[in-house]
């Protein structure tokens, strides 16, 4: 099984954005439509989620006009309301907003080998099971000569990806204790500059420092010379660097100390600190060369534990039916992303589509 995939022609925004929403028409509402779903779910009225999807919206043509306009581009093509893509972008925001923790969510590995041989990495998303046909592949030119392809869901203009400058992203989910009910930039935006402007970590961290956010996330930044765990909240920024060996493991947790304090993610939901044992019980194999070795290394059922590879469990409400739905390794020398739709438990080495 693949994900769609969608090349946009179109290099100005708003053309880019209509172009977008026009092709993936039905996935973009059915997107919105379950996010709307989970929002009702956790109390969340209509009016509520038009006004917090309208300030997104808002924060981000103060901080990236041209994403506003590819927004409202999305919006057009789709025949939807730039607000309601606005909340498909914020989705992140209007979970912080409504304080919603989440038991799942992505873990991650980087691990630079030296040498000169290129970074090794792998992460697993997991997401909700109602949201499994949410993800599409969509490759576009941010300019003349800087390509991005980006792994995303239908309409939200990035997640994890890579450009050809040399530099890719990991993506996971945090809370802090500064989250608030506001909407800040969304996260999903501030992973979308990084792809379009960032060669180097530095500059990616420059980036998320200069949004006002007011929900959490970790970016993890790689290049074939460095990598950095960007870890982004509302009480600051900070960029944890690599281990002893090159090894940069995330879940869904603050590793930066002083962040740390204001945990809230891994205090209701300690589940992220055995993941994050289970990776660095296996960084020999996550450093490996063959990206079906490093998502064999992910796999972990761990029952009533913290599954790295999750499954649902239909009786749970639904906002709590974790799924890995994909598995993802990022090639930054070459430009590409290999994708495997579904958990590592399901990987064999003819599963990856190469984008």
């Amino acid at each position: 099984m693949t994900f769609p995939s969608f090349t946009s022609t179109e290099t100005e925004p708003r053309a880019r954005g209509a172009e977008l929403g026009a092709r993936l028409r039905g996935a973009v509402a059915a997107n919105l439509a379950g996010y709307n779903a989970l929002f009702a779910a956790a109390g969340a009225t209509d009016e509520q989620v038009r006004a917090w999807g309208e300030r997104a919206l808002e924060r981000a043509a103060g901080w990236a006009p041209h994403l506003a306009d590819e927004i409202a581009g999305v919006a057009a093509g789709a025949g939807l309301e730039p607000w309601q893509v606005a909340v498909v972008n914020a989705r992140t925001e209007i979970l912080a907003a409504l304080d919603v923790a989440g038991r799942g969510e992505c873990s991650t590995s980087v691990v630079l080998p030296g040498g000169g041989l290129p970074p090794r990495t792998v992460q697993t998303w997991d997401w909700l099971g109602h949201l499994r046909d949410a993800p599409v592949l969509w490759a576009y030119e941010a300019r003349p000569g800087h390509g991005v392809r980006t792994f995303t869901e239908a309409g939200a203009l990035a997640k994890i990806g890579v450009n050809t400058a040399g530099l890719g992203v990991h993506f996971n989910i945090l809370r802090h204790g500064a989250d608030g009910a506001d909407p800040g930039v969304p996260v999903h935006l501030i992973a979308r500059r990084i792809l379009d402007e960032a060669a180097t970590v530095e500059e990616a961290a420059d980036l998320a420092r200069s949004a006002t956010v007011s929900a959490s996330t970790v970016i993890t930044a790689v290049t074939a010379g460095g990598a950095g765990a960007i870890e982004i909240s509302p009480a600051g920024v900070a960029v944890v660097p690599p281990g002893p060996g090159g090894v940069l493991l995330h879940c869904n947790h603050f590793l930066d100390p002083a962040l740390a304090e204001g945990e809230r993610l891994g205090a209701e939901e300690p589940g992220t600190y055995a993941r994050l044992r289970h990776l660095r019980d296996h960084a020999a194999e996550l450093g490996g060369e063959d990206v079906t070795g490093r998502a064999l290394a992910m796999l972990s059922h761990a029952p009533g534990g913290a599954p790295v590879c999750a499954h649902p469990d239909p009786a749970l409400p639904l906002g709590e039916r974790w799924e890995t739905l994909a598995t993802i390794g990022l090639d930054v020398t070459a430009g590409r992303l290999l994708v495997h739709q579904g958990g590592p438990c399901q990987v064999t080495g003819t599963t990856w589509q190469v984008f």
